[in-house]
């Protein structure tokens, strides 16, 4: 809890600083002088105080970042949530629609992966919805080109996703070979695939998915949109189920 004497000396610091930012022509430079030393010191003898600053600083614009993806999200709805052109796992019927941007050839999508696979094993209503984000280079938009060509094999998802998991899950670098040797081992006709990679279903799909996150402002994966969140990073599959139940119930537990 903050004192009193610390409020009555914090408001007298935000005084000194309205009257030294003041006109020129008000304030002495002598006066402004004199204001700027009683700031320093008062910060120097209670560095606590900028620390209460940027926190409540970084509250402000958490808030404001929260609204503004809300806005986005709603601005976005269709393509985000009912674009023909994305994968759905889990319950395509689902009450909570979870939409994952991924990246091939991302470190800590690997490790999302099992967040998801846990999300959709424990909650029989969730629908979840992957879209491609290659943003770590010239390997991850040929994987994701690959991805795509397989998701025109597989409008189920249910081998699109038997594909995600071993790519994901493989050993170094995804890329072109790396993507096409999962899609085979998964099942799917890779001569069709080199094809359509070519196609403009795959040039229209991941143009689609990077405006979305673009629009969403999002610079990074995993991403994810939960209902009418936007949740960037690996937060782990305790925050993960606390967004699902937000979007479902309106609070961390339903």
């Amino acid at each position: 809890m903050i004192s009193m004497s610390r409020l009555t000396a914090a408001a007298a610091v935000l005084l000194a600083l309205g009257v030294a930012a003041a006109p020129a022509q008000s304030v002495s430079e002598a006066q402004r002088g004199e204001f700027e030393k009683i700031i320093r010191n008062y910060l120097i003898n209670n560095p606590e105080v900028l620390q209460e600053a940027i926190a409540e600083l970084e509250k402000r614009q958490a808030k404001a970042e929260a609204e503004k993806h809300k806005v986005a999200v709603k601005d976005n709805a269709d393509a985000l949530f009912n674009s023909p052109r994305h994968v759905v796992v889990g319950n395509p019927k689902g009450d909570v629609t979870f939409v994952e941007f991924f990246d091939y050839n991302c470190g800590y999508c690997k490790r999302a992966l099992e967040d998801m696979n846990a999300l959709m094993k424990a909650d029989p209503k969730l629908r979840v919805v992957l879209k491609e984000f290659p943003v770590l280079g010239p390997a991850s938009m040929d994987a994701a080109r690959v991805g795509v060509a397989v998701r025109m094999q597989d409008k189920t998802g249910k081998k699109y996703l038997e594909f995600h998991q071993k790519l994901l899950n493989s050993r170094g670098q995804a890329d072109k070979a790396r993507a096409l040797a999962a899609a085979k081992e998964a099942g799917f006709d890779v001569a069709r695939i080199e094809k359509d990679m070519a196609s403009d279903e795959v040039r229209t799909q991941l143009e689609e998915s990077m405006k979305l996150a673009e629009a969403l402002g999002l610079n990074g994966t995993p991403s994810y949109v939960v209902g009418p969140e936007v949740v960037v990073g690996a937060v782990g599959l305790k925050t993960l189920k606390e967004r699902v139940n937000n979007a479902r119930c309106g609070q961390a537990t339903c």
